[in-house]
């Protein structure tokens, strides 16, 4: 014994589970979507990720977008829209279309929840909002029980 205590082991951690979520022009809808899962995760108290891309994505995310996250303390200025990669959607936990066609995309037989009933933020922000807002706290729950997402 040399007196010196040991050094406590060190778990890694497992990277958390990611949700895509794509939107034609990766510039609206999944912008929001992603900013406000992450925040309603990080309330919860769940590790989770969240990707926004576009399959056709716009050279900047929509002002409007921009504005309102700002104005909930999600800063996002800088950032871009991206496209979604099949590597994206390979490596999601879960996948959420707001309208576009994935499966050439995505992994075969892999499940994609669309939800291409949203309105167009462009046309009735608040709507639009509202409506992605009200599935996130369900697809948050259903993640948790089935990707076995770790609580910080």
């Amino acid at each position: 014994m040399s007196g010196v205590p040991a050094a406590p082991e060190t778990v890694p951690h497992p990277e958390p589970p990611t949700v895509a979520f794509v939107c034609l022009h990766g510039a609206a809808k999944s912008v929001l979507a992603a900013a406000c899962f992450e925040r309603l995760a990080e309330a919860r108290g769940v590790r989770v990720r969240a990707l926004a891309a576009g399959t056709e994505p716009d050279p900047e995310i929509a002002p409007a977008v921009l504005r309102a996250l700002l104005a909930e303390g999600i800063d996002l200025r800088g950032e871009r829209p991206r496209s979604v990669t099949p590597e994206d959607l390979a490596a999601a936990a879960a996948i959420v279309s707001f309208g576009p066609d994935l499966s050439r995309l995505a992994p075969p037989g892999r499940s994609i929840v669309c939800w291409d009933d949203v309105p167009a933020l462009s046309e009735d922000f608040e709507a639009g909002r509202a409506a992605i807002l009200a599935r996130l706290p369900a697809l948050l729950e259903e993640l948790r029980a089935t990707s076995g997402t770790v609580d910080r």
